[in-house]
């Protein structure tokens, strides 16, 4: 075959990549327009769709339940499912937001379905049906690694359909901060960061995009260019949200900032490229640690650079949620025995990924994290960010 001008016999065509997926989940013959997803369907790249390895799924079909008459009423989506047990489906997909409908539920049984994002981010509540009851739940995600990556868990869980649909203009909460903040990986569960369980906090118009990471000051993350990372998402009218402080008071050079000089310089620098795009910055002051003196009251880690923050929020007109305050109260309300229930404070054994115990008064467990992320949407409330507010579950 003749080259067209100006190309070669054997250009490389790359392929339409679609902007909608739709899955029909379970066993027996698809519903027409949708890939069939049977519980052998394992990922290949090839395909680009598929269950990651790891995990157990199983699949039912209760169409042998109903009789004719009702077997006409129903579709395959409504009688065939799977049954993902800590199993993760995958799908290849540019970098970007994208809105997931899912329809769960079980014709026999009542079920338990917990859904996350790379293992670990929270994308809904838990949602529980009765039998016979079919829900279509909606929500949204970040994804930066070329794969969307759903994981599903519960008592009874259950999937039986998935429509995935690229939605590049919706509203975007971006995160930069630490391990406080940080989509922590599964495999250290139950340690969380706040930012992970907020998600399931926002309707499926709101994609929560957290680039905050374990370890890093107002000043590395900028130097290892996370920040220019966030200046390449951010449209006009998104959110940035700022939470640094834990790791600026370190001391070694990388990382530490003085909180009157530096600290508020590199905290400036977000708020300016924020500005830049258009989007509007918050200001989060760093949760408090869980250290307590003799008497039983909470001894301030943060000093200075809590007052630098406030100082700057209030020079550069930036919203500020004082999430140290929050959690502060939250902790000498809960006291010294019961905080403990926050944070990775654990006993051996008692979770298979700290098989010694732990006893970290920084870092959250799960539970923690979620109270913590209540906090937030507390300060999103009362400051009537608009329209994060009316975005909320």
């Amino acid at each position: 075959m003749q080259a067209k001008e100006g190309t070669t016999a054997d250009t490389i065509v790359t392929p339409i990549v679609p902007q909608e997926w739709h899955f029909d989940i379970g066993p027996g013959e698809p519903t027409a327009g949708c890939i069939g997803i049977s519980p052998d369907s394992l990922y290949t790249p090839e395909y680009g769709y598929g269950f990651l390895p790891g995990g157990e799924v199983y699949g039912r079909d209760r169409i042998g339940m109903l009789d004719r008459e009702q077997a006409e009423l129903v579709s395959h989506v409504q009688t065939s499912f799977c049954i993902p047990l800590g199993a993760t489906f995958a799908l290849d997909v540019p970098d970007g937001c994208y809105q997931v409908k899912l329809m769960i539920g079980d014709l026999l049984a009542a079920t338990h379905t917990i859904i996350r994002a790379d293992g670990s981010r929270m994308l809904l509540p838990p949602i529980c049906t009765q039998a016979g009851q079919l829900v279509e739940m909606l929500c949204t995600v970040a994804v930066r690694s070329g794969q969307l990556r759903l994981s599903f868990g519960g008592r009874a869980p259950r999937l039986n359909y998935l429509q995935i649909a690229a939605v590049p203009d919706t509203l975007k909460l971006v995160l930069a901060g630490d391990s406080t903040v940080t989509d922590q990986p599964a495999d250290g569960y139950p340690y969380a960061g706040w930012g992970q369980l907020l998600p399931s906090r926002f309707k499926h118009d709101v994609c929560v995009d957290n680039h905050a990471v374990s370890g890093r000051s107002s000043k590395s993350f900028i130097q290892q260019g996370r920040l220019e990372r966030i200046r390449e998402v951010l449209h006009p009218g998104d959110f940035l949200f700022i939470q640094f402080g834990h790791n600026d008071e370190k001391t070694d050079a990388a990382r530490h900032t003085d909180p009157f000089t530096t600290y508020k310089e590199y905290l400036t620098e977000y708020i300016t490229i924020a500005r830049d795009q258009q989007a509007i910055p918050v200001l989060l002051t760093p949760v408090s640690r869980r250290i307590f003196d003799t008497q039983g009251r909470l001894e301030d880690t943060h000093g200075d650079y809590l007052t630098a923050m406030r100082e700057l929020a209030d020079e550069q007109q930036v919203p500020l949620i004082d999430l140290a305050q929050r959690t502060r109260q939250l902790l000498e309300k809960l006291g010294p025995e019961a905080s403990k229930e926050l944070f990775v404070w654990l006993y051996p054994g008692e979770y298979m990924n700290f098989p010694a115990g732990s006893q970290d008064n920084t870092h959250f467990q799960e539970y923690g994290a979620s109270r913590v992320a209540d906090l937030v949407i507390e300060g999103i409330r009362e400051l009537n960010l608009q329209p994060l507010t009316m975005y909320l579950r």
